[in-house]
């Protein structure tokens, strides 16, 4: 059933943003008109979660956001105070709802063959309903996560209106637009009325100036909430433990994701076979549903390893705190994949550096600019098992080594990766563009 949240109403309250040189007094909080293909279903669905945490970070600072998004059967949203959603509904059928929702590629590299036929009907429908509200409301600025579709779906409202438009960059957006060139086309569009834009990472800002970006956007990683992955919570993992048969002296490495091409897995898998006999208490656990979940099945059988390769298949976001307690080394292997799609930054990395246990990750993308290779993990080059396979092998034999990073991870998330920060950001670019649009009216 579709869930609309109550709209809330706030008092106005006086904000104080820096910007170089001066101060900007903002007396009113901002209404904001935003528009994302992806968002969590339900709760505990691990769509796209920083898009909830982007919105619930906005709202916490009293502004008012009112949310467009495509409509599902299985959608129960979870009511936010301050957010107003609005769904819209776009498939004749049930088997055309494949727009948005980390549904619409194939591992991440192609689209289905269903999104072709949904797609038209998707654009018209969200950019006519985001059209409607924002003539039904005032608001200040429109904020479209992922400047395809859905800054192109704001282009109508903002051209039409005159509603100043703020685009946000999360990875798959930026890959579509270099490698498809309808796509291309359609984030030109975009970025000619998007006065301002962010991106999670240095590597996704510096991409999309080729793809027509005013001027480079503002870096914004996204925040982690460390609480949910308080590394001493529950029971530590030991029941997890317990399930999966595993005794207390495996050394048990746990990797999060969508099974794409992306999350570099099968490297993980490779890796795996490559420690051998030298590390016979390393036990790979993979936890994630996606596209190649019988490849990789395939993979770690024909590499002799389907015994330490276990797949735990989808967890619920509420259940992954204890695979991360469980875990004594934590594997984020992310590849620029054949088709050149990688990771922004990803969620899981800083679910990692929250849960306090060592991390060996791919030097690639924006996980560099969150991971410092031996202070907060280690670092080795992406798609190189045999240097993954060393660094578990490395970690494995040092209890010590994985305590110390383990501990500045989880405080580096903890100080540098929050989501009040994050939010912070957020509301100085959003605000900044809605004051200038006011100036200039």
């Amino acid at each position: 059933m579709l869930g609309n949240a109550p709209e809330v109403k706030h008092s106005t309250t006086a904000d104080l943003v820096f910007a170089p040189r001066f101060a900007i007094i903002f007396t009113e909080n901002v209404r904001i008109l935003t528009i994302t293909s992806s968002y969590p279903k339900f709760d505990g669905d691990t769509t796209a979660p920083f898009v909830a945490s982007i919105t619930e970070a906005l709202a916490s600072r009293g502004h008012e956001i009112t949310l467009v998004l495509p409509a599902r059967s299985d959608l129960a949203l979870q009511p936010i105070e301050g957010v107003r959603f609005c769904p819209y509904r776009y498939a004749p059928t049930e088997g055309l709802s494949v727009f948005g929702y980390a549904e619409a590629l194939r591992a991440d590299v192609a689209l289905k063959g269903a999104t072709y036929l949904a797609a038209p009907l998707a654009l018209l429908s969200g950019a006519t309903r985001l059209l409607l509200e924002a003539r039904r409301e005032r608001y200040d600025v429109l904020h479209a996560h992922w400047v395809v579709p859905n800054g192109t779906m704001a282009w109508p409202a903002s051209v039409t209106l005159g509603l100043p438009l703020v685009v946000s960059l999360h990875g798959s957006d930026v890959f579509m637009s270099e490698t498809k060139a309808g796509f291309g086309r359609a984030a030109r569009l975009a970025f000619s009325r998007a006065q301002r834009a962010t991106a999670c990472s240095e590597d996704l800002a510096t991409r999309s100036l080729a793809l027509g970006a005013r001027e480079k956007p503002c870096v914004i990683p996204y925040g982690v909430d460390a609480s949910m992955f308080d590394p001493n919570g529950a029971d530590g993992g030991e029941s997890l433990r317990t399930q999966w048969g595993l005794s207390s002296d495996t050394v048990v490495v746990v990797a999060v994701g969508r099974l794409v091409h992306k999350k570099g897995f099968e490297y993980l898998i490779d890796a795996a076979s490559k420690l051998g006999a030298s590390e016979p208490r390393v036990h790979v656990l993979i936890v994630g549903k996606g596209d190649l979940q019988s490849e990789l099945e395939q993979r770690a059988k024909e590499a002799g390893v389907s015994e330490r390769v276990s797949f735990a298949g989808n967890v619920e976001r509420d259940e992954l705190a204890r695979y991360y307690q469980m875990a004594d080394i934590l594997a984020v292997p992310s590849v620029r994949d054949r088709a050149g799609n990688v990771d922004g930054l990803p969620n899981v990395l800083l679910e990692s550096m929250a849960a306090g246990r060592a991390i060996v990750a791919s030097d690639v993308a924006g996980i560099p600019q969150a991971l410092r290779s031996g202070r907060d993990g280690v670092l080795v080059p992406e798609k190189d098992a045999a240097a993954l396979a060393e660094a578990i092998a490395s970690l494995a034999s040092s209890p010590s080594l994985r305590r110390t990073l383990g501990a500045s991870a989880r405080e580096r998330a903890r100080q540098e990766f929050n989501w009040n920060l994050a939010g912070e950001r957020f509301e100085s670019v959003l605000r900044s563009v809605a004051q200038a649009s006011r100036q200039a009216s």
